[in-house]
């Protein structure tokens, strides 16, 4: 490998450079502080250097690593959100009686896993990146041992991520030994869809391993429990960098074998598309507790998000891109306020937690509000937008059940939104669990609450420039 090679990898450099710098530091020095600095310091530094190998892209790094336009954007993305998973996980820390400087070397492993995954052009550093992820989730969602349901959560996520991978070895090991190659270029030159051989079931476990990756239905059982027993940061990680890194890698392999000229994958994709969608969001109006209710929503939203991935042409891709961006916004933000409500005695999740939080902490009150409305698809928002493309992207392709999909399971997952606002702006205190100062040792998490909230109205008023940032730098994966 040469040195031209290595400065496209600057970023995952400076991501691996942290996590060991982190270990120095923390068999030197226990300061939670120190890591927690260091941590947000790498992944700024990793930012900028995904902006500055901007202007050697595209380039191949072996033929495992492209580094494109593509790969830039989700690595920027990836970075930023980690950075405000940072900022939301220093208080919540604070609360908890473990050692908290090994979460922020689980958390930067997990954030190195991801931007391998988006790196990808083989199925070996796929699998290898999401092996590193996957491994740094397993201790995260189980960190806060205190309580029974972290605990339960990580062997949940460990017993059923484990199968997912053997789902998408095996599917991988059908496709090598069909089509002789890992690379995806390769792939999609070799592969024959008129006579598939043991592409077709080797395709099916794939999708089968993505789709749980994902939590999309049928493959969606373990969200609710993951996402309630997690640390409200952890659940923030995990909705947004992980399941977007995996959706990134998703895009930019089936665009590339030609999903939009194969009538099966189609099939398979629009009818887990239509289940997610109706099956999240109907899910969701029987929950009383807030996490799980978001876990629901998730489900929902990637099924949303399959509507524009399975249209053709520049703005399919586009909206993808850009709902992404907006769903990392709103579900950080969501996630965040969670965090920020937190007391050592646990999270505020069920809904009367949050009976009349607005009156009695109007800032954390207003900014769920607007998380929840974005997710909603309210105008003005990021989410209004990110749907609104989605949308124009189905009509455009003449995909009309899942346009008709989406715009009926968005009316019913307006429902129980409206009823966690409804919740917070109730004059009735009782029973609210959420106590403490507004704003007291909050200042970091206070700071990301605010970026993104800043964040979620200009994407909603001022969406052009996005959008524009998107068609400039970001080619089609294919």
């Amino acid at each position: 490998m040469k040195i031209a090679q290595l400065l496209p990898l600057l970023p995952i450099l400076m991501i691996s450079g942290t996590v060991i710098l982190n270990l120095i530091a923390i068999s030197f020095l226990r300061s939670h502080f120190v890591t927690a600095a260091l941590t947000g310091a790498g992944l700024i530094a990793a930012l900028f250097s995904a902006a500055a190998v901007y202007s050697s892209a595209p380039q191949n790094v072996t033929p495992l690593i492209l580094v494109d336009g593509y790969s830039i954007f989700f690595m920027a993305l990836i970075f930023g959100a980690a950075f405000v998973v940072t900022l939301l996980s220093y208080r919540y820390l604070e609360l908890l009686e473990e050692n908290r400087e090994e979460y922020y070397v689980l958390l930067l492993l997990g954030t190195l896993g991801s931007a391998v995954i988006v790196m990808s052009s083989h199925f070996a550093s796929f699998f290898l990146g999401l092996e590193i992820l996957s491994v740094s989730l397993y201790a995260l969602i189980a960190y806060d041992r205190q309580g029974s349901l972290g605990t339960e959560a990580g062997i949940k996520y460990l017993v059923l991520a484990s199968t997912s991978d053997a789902f998408l070895l095996f599917g991988i090991a059908l496709i090598y030994a069909d089509t002789g190659s890992l690379e995806f270029g390769l792939v999609a030159k070799t592969l024959n869809m008129a006579h598939p051989g043991l592409l077709l079931p080797g395709t099916g476990m794939l999708i089968v391993g993505l789709g749980f990756k994902l939590s999309l239905v049928p493959f969606h059982m373990w969200t609710p429990d993951v996402y309630e027993g997690a640390p409200a940061p952890v659940t923030a990680f995990l909705a947004s960098i992980s399941k977007g890194a995996v959706f990134a890698l998703m895009l930019r392999y089936f665009t590339k074998i030609g999903i939009h000229t194969t009538n099966s994958l189609l099939t398979v994709f629009s009818v887990i598309a239509v289940a997610s969608m109706f099956g999240g969001n109907l899910l969701a109006l029987l929950q009383n507790y807030v996490k799980r209710i978001l876990a629901y929503s998730s489900i929902a939203h990637f099924g949303y998000l399959l509507t524009a991935f399975l249209a053709s042409g520049n703005l399919a891709f586009s909206a993808v891109t850009y709902y992404l961006a907006a769903y990392f916004v709103t579900i950080l933000g969501a996630f965040g306020v969670i965090s920020v409500l937190s007391e050592p005695e646990g999270e505020p999740d069920h809904l009367d937690s949050y009976r009349g939080i607005f009156w009695k902490r109007p800032i954390q009150g207003a900014v769920f509000s607007a998380m929840l409305l974005s997710l909603a698809g309210i105008p003005l928002t990021a989410g209004f937008v990110g749907k609104f493309y989605v949308m124009a992207a189905g009509i455009d392709s003449h995909l009309w059940l899942l346009v008709v999909s989406l715009v009926v399971s968005s009316l019913i997952g307006l429902f129980y939104y409206l009823r966690i606002i409804s919740v917070m702006f109730s004059k009735d205190l009782v029973n609210s669990e959420a106590t403490g100062s507004d704003m007291t040792g909050m200042a970091a998490a206070g700071f990301a609450l605010v970026l993104l909230t800043i964040a979620l109205v200009w994407l909603g008023i001022y969406p052009s420039s996005l959008i524009a940032l998107i068609q400039k730098i970001v080619p089609n994966p294919a």
